[in-house]
């Protein structure tokens, strides 16, 4: 039995919840049981489905030692549910908190964390894009929050319809993304192998493609996951606009910045700008030809990054 607990926690395990009422997706590597002094928490981009970053979260995990627990919540209401599962638990709350807005998705991670983290447990927050838009907006709701470090990677927290990818997107997110609701149908509808098929031809160009974003991709086509990814992405051209100094200055100490050298969603003028109003914060710029979404192709490789950002404040917990 053992064996298998050890199995299982290496190659990670699934679970669907019900958070703020709207169906979630936690991929767990390690458990975190009361007592448990360290937790990586993953909060993804857009769209905010976890096996996308499961090459990046057992690597990290293994890294570590298998010493840490690395989880990773998805967006309320970005994964496929189970057959025996509804979208959401209760449909009038779910409209009332707007849950699947940017402002209810920053909820729903503080109520994950009230729920499902023990308490005492330092964190590690992970963010990706949008994710750290996320994290900050927690930081300032939650002060309380006993986080360690906050890593954020290709970070979105500023101006985003003002990017190259936002002025291109921003029109067919707020005003056009009803049209893509019935091609996205039609694509639920097909078998899954159909549609892992149609993925990898989308992926070809990428030539050392990590073959796990597949079957994540395919959820992605499956149910409603899509049209809430879009719905949020709407709003996150009207509602991510001027950078947050207040709480990066409040919390400048406990936060990495990673940002892209060609990066359409995060610029680096947005990088220098913040280095200019942040002169001694931990601002680092690729170097090494990463992706916006370099859990298609570098997650490993991204994964060794951040654990070696962190690894002083880890020893100084054990």
């Amino acid at each position: 039995m053992k064996d298998l607990v050890l199995k299982t926690s290496r190659e990670g395990q699934t679970d669907f919840i019900y958070c703020c009422g709207v169906a979630t997706e936690l991929l767990r590597f390690g458990p975190c049981l009361p007592g448990c002094r360290l937790l990586f928490l993953v909060i993804p981009g857009n769209p905010g489905v976890v096996g996308f970053y499961r090459t990046f979260m057992q690597t990290i995990h293994s890294v570590c030692g298998y010493t840490h627990p690395v989880w990773a919540v998805s967006h309320a209401g970005h994964c496929a549910t189970p057959h025996s599962m509804d979208m959401v638990e209760d449909p009038s709350a779910a409209e009332h908190g707007d849950a699947f807005g940017l402002s209810g998705q920053v909820e729903h991670k503080l109520a994950f964390i009230r729920t499902h983290v023990p308490k005492g447990t330092k964190l590690v927050l992970v963010g990706h894009s949008i994710g750290c838009y996320i994290i900050l907006e927690m930081m300032k709701r939650s002060p309380e929050l006993e986080v360690l470090k906050s890593v954020m990677l290709f970070p979105t927290i500023e101006r985003m319809a003002r990017t190259p990818q936002g002025r291109v997107l921003t029109p067919v997110l707020c005003h056009l993304r009803y049209l893509a609701y019935l091609p996205l149908f039609l694509l639920s509808l097909l078998p899954d192998r159909v549609k892992a098929s149609l993925i990898s031809l989308a992926f070809g160009g990428i030539h050392s493609l990590d073959r796990t974003v597949i079957q994540p991709t395919v959820q992605l086509l499956s149910g409603d996951c899509a049209a809430n990814a879009m719905y949020m992405a709407g709003q996150e051209m009207v509602k991510v606009l001027e950078r947050d100094n207040v709480t990066i200055g409040k919390h400048l100490g406990k936060i990495i910045f990673y940002y892209g050298a060609t990066d359409h969603w995060c610029p680096v003028e947005y990088y220098h700008d913040l280095r200019k109003d942040f002169p001694h914060g931990d601002l680092r710029l690729c170097e090494m030809g990463f992706r916006h979404a370099f859990v298609l192709d570098a997650g490993s490789d991204v994964a060794k990054l951040v654990v070696d950002w962190v690894r002083a404040d880890l020893r100084a917990q054990d």
